[in-house]
């Protein structure tokens, strides 16, 4: 699914809020019907709120099966209920999803701060009709034995991978999807690969929503921001080289808003323009050298202007000498230096 802007969609748009009410959704369920593409939006210009355009709406409901249809393609369920759809006791398919054979598509964190991951119903069905051994067989497949036997879970990596992915096909502006995939790293990551501050800071305006979660929370946001970030270091790897990919793709789209005094000047004869005078030089850009007198012709009249000129020291008139000498002879004599003369 590709965000459009408005003027590639003919008739009116509506917001998000009352798009969900006319496809008959809840806020979440028609969140993640976004996300993964079964209702497209549009906006008008990058900084804009997406909307959704009405046609794109008749549409919807205009198909077979509304709006049970719908609600099924986006309907969730845990690590219970999907135990019940795929008639695996619960213990099984936590360790089968713990192994990575189950993708989870949204996460919630419980009263107790616990994450929940959520699976897609249909996506559960469908991965049960292509593999039934995963269900049927009693003993697991070796390599997921080898990672509950080394203590790993590789359900956030997964949904990690699936959140970047459903990022990327919400837009076409390659700034954006950069954000999306820059959104994984932490601050330290994201700084070797982009140097350039001003490409950072629109990365970061650029920056998706964290993840909306349950309780809101400055301790739970600070849960999810965490859970979103890459931790093995081939993980890390992996969005470092993605990112640098799409950062090259986007650089040849246009370059990222900077102050005018930093943009590079057009032509090899252009003057650099001028900075602001309460902006201070940057640290790695030397200033101006002074000329040495010994590097200065008088010779050459144009040298000769750049030659310090001599101030000639003014002397005191006399004037001035024999007014201060009258001024002393009013002045008290300090307490301290006349016992200073007077003592043997």
């Amino acid at each position: 699914m590709t965000t459009t802007t408005t003027a590639e969609v003919s008739g009116k748009t509506v917001a998000l809020g009352r798009a969900a009410q006319q496809l008959e959704l809840k806020r979440g369920e028609f969140d993640l019907a976004v996300q993964l593409g079964h209702v497209r939006t549009v906006r008008e210009d990058l900084g804009a709120r997406p909307r959704v355009a009405q046609e794109e709406i008749e549409r919807i409901r205009s198909a077979e099966g509304f709006p049970e249809a719908l609600r099924e393609r986006v309907r969730v369920v845990g690590t219970a209920e999907a135990s019940q759809l795929l008639d695996v006791p619960a213990h099984r398919f936590t360790r089968l999803a713990r192994g990575g054979h189950f993708t989870p598509v949204k996460c919630y964190l419980n009263r107790y701060r616990a994450v929940v991951w959520l699976y897609l119903a249909e996506e559960l069905t469908d991965l049960a009709l292509r593999y039934p051994e995963l269900l049927n067989d009693r003993q697991l497949p070796k390599e997921t034995l080898v990672r509950l036997g080394a203590g790993e879970d590789r359900r956030p990596r997964n949904w990690r991978g699936r959140r970047a992915a459903m990022l990327l096909q919400q837009t076409d502006d390659p700034w954006e999807r950069a954000a999306g995939i820059a959104s994984a790293l932490d601050a330290a990551h994201l700084a070797e690969v982009v140097t350039d501050p001003y490409e950072r800071a629109y990365l970061s305006r650029l920056r998706p929503e964290t993840a909306r979660v349950g309780p809101d929370s400055p301790a739970a946001r600070e849960i999810i921001e965490r859970l979103q970030l890459a931790q093995d270091p081939d993980e890390v790897l992996w969005y470092r080289m993605d990112l640098a990919q799409h950062l090259s793709v986007a650089r040849s789209a246009r370059q990222a808003p900077r102050p005018e005094w930093e943009r590079p000047a057009i032509g090899a004869t252009a003057t650099a323009i001028a900075r602001p005078a309460h902006m201070p030089a940057p640290a790695t850009s030397p200033g101006p050298m002074e000329p040495k007198p010994s590097q200065l012709r008088q010779s050459d009249p144009k040298r000769r202007e750049l030659e310090p000129v001599a101030v000639e020291r003014v002397e005191p008139r006399s004037g001035h000498g024999r007014l201060r000498r009258g001024l002393a002879r009013f002045r008290r004599p300090r307490t301290g230096a006349r016992s200073s003369t007077t003592a043997p």
